[in-house]
């Protein structure tokens, strides 16, 4: 592991101090590689569209607004190639929430999302996009403590490494 001695104002120091305390973290090194692997990973996703990647798209919508219903599920079949599950609860008379699983193309994934969001009734829409690589489907064994299985051809996805 590499060390490296970085310098902050008084003030920023004790920001950080508080943040760092506010989210349960046991040191600073531990808060720092966090949001340093979140913009490394924040950077290969604008710069890598046609990476892969494992998603949470939610949002609050008004189940009230003429034909929104209707124009989410025909989004969302459209794409039923990207979707891994969606979850749909109620709030309140008129709102309900969704969340839906997501993984593909970091640039159809964002596309999907954004038309999503831009239906009109749909409110506080919110995409957790993490870049993934995907191993291609072959099937290989696993030799566990009580024997062996075998993957028929699935896709393994890997977190990429923080750089």
């Amino acid at each position: 592991m590499e060390r490296f001695t970085i310098s902050l104002d008084d003030k920023l120091a004790r920001e950080f101090d508080d943040w760092v305390a506010q989210r349960g973290y046991e040191n600073r090194s531990e808060a720092f590689r966090d949001m340093v692997r979140a913009e490394m990973d924040r950077q290969r996703v604008s710069a890598s569209p046609e990476g892969m990647c494992v998603a949470c798209l939610s949002y609050v919508f008004n189940h009230h607004e003429r034909d929104l219903a209707e124009r989410l599920t025909h989004l969302h079949h459209e794409h039923h190639d990207l979707t891994l599950s969606t979850m749909h609860a109620h709030l309140d008379h008129e709102h309900c929430i969704e969340t839906v699983l997501l993984k593909g193309h970091i640039g159809a994934v964002q596309r999907l999302a954004d038309a999503v969001c831009a239906q009109k009734g749909v409110h506080h829409g919110k995409l957790n996009l993490i870049s993934v690589d995907l191993h291609l489907p072959h099937t290989h064994e696993h030799d566990h403590a009580h024997g062996h299985h075998a993957h028929d051809a699935q896709p393994h996805i890997h977190l990429k490494p923080a750089s």
